[in-house]
């Protein structure tokens, strides 16, 4: 006799067949399923909630360019570092965004057509043409204000 699992006057197990029985192997079989391979890590995600309002946000700002020209984006399209384009975590594709630095008050409008950026405490990631515009690229990482507008 097997230690925990008694055996009755025909030999069977006891609770193999009944309710009881039928839900214990349910659950064994459930925990048994779920030890398989782990599932391979994705690429790393910031969680951020959306704005209230979703127009206007406050927040830092960088811009990509270098090691990104021509690949692609998650619109499809390929990166063009001349473009005024931007990415952006939760805004529609092709939206168009007023991007305004916050320390010298110049502005661009970009279009969204990538996701990002992927760094804790960024909005958005401007191309290396509207980072030039907005007087960004030396600093790289600045205050800004994104409104969104259609």
């Amino acid at each position: 006799m097997s230690a925990g699992v008694g055996v009755g006057r025909a030999g069977r197990a006891a609770g193999a067949g009944s309710a009881a029985g039928l839900a214990f192997a349910a659950v064994v079989l459930a925990a048994v399923t779920a030890c398989g391979a782990p599932a391979k890590p994705g690429p790393k995600r910031v969680a951020t909630a959306p704005p209230a309002s979703g127009a206007v946000q406050h927040g830092l700002g960088s811009w990509y360019g270098p090691g990104h020209d021509g690949g692609p984006t998650a619109s499809g399209e390929r990166y063009n570092k001349r473009a005024m384009t931007a990415a952006h975590r939760t805004f529609p594709m092709n939206t168009q965004v007023r991007v305004t630095n916050q320390r010298n008050g110049r502005s661009v409008v970009v279009r969204v057509n990538d996701r990002g950026p992927y760094i804790r405490g960024r909005i958005i990631d401007v191309s290396e043409a509207a980072a030039e515009q907005l007087g960004m690229k030396e600093a790289g990482v600045i205050p800004v204000k994104v409104e969104k507008l259609r």
